[in-house]
């Protein structure tokens, strides 16, 4: 069996984050096998030609929103949890607390 590259493992994981769910770069590269290279998680996400990507669900470890306020990607970002439930205020996402891994970020502690 091929080895999956760090890519696919990366956009597999953003893959599955449930709608009306958000995880941190740093919790994607975890779930990815990638502990510590939230940084490639960003720069796959700025590389990301496919629209059916759910990118808008990773936000930074604080909750907020990474692009540069009033962008247009932030508008976007914004409107596409807006669209899911998620409540954004002034481009964060509320009560998005840090956890260890995204199946806890996902379906809560075990």
């Amino acid at each position: 069996m091929a080895d999956v590259s760090a890519n696919d493992r990366i956009l597999a994981a953003i893959r599955s984050i449930p709608r009306g769910q958000v995880a941190g770069y740093g919790h994607v590269a975890q779930r990815a096998g990638l502990p510590g290279r939230a940084r490639l998680v960003a720069r796959i996400l700025s590389q990301n030609d496919d629209p059916r990507l759910p990118w808008h669900r990773v936000l930074r470890s604080d909750g907020r929103i990474a692009m540069p306020e009033g962008s247009r990607g932030y508008r976007e970002q914004c409107q596409r949890l807006r669209a899911e439930g998620v409540v954004v205020e002034n481009g964060r996402v509320r009560g998005l607390a840090a956890v260890k891994t995204l199946d806890e970020a996902i379906w809560g502690p075990s």
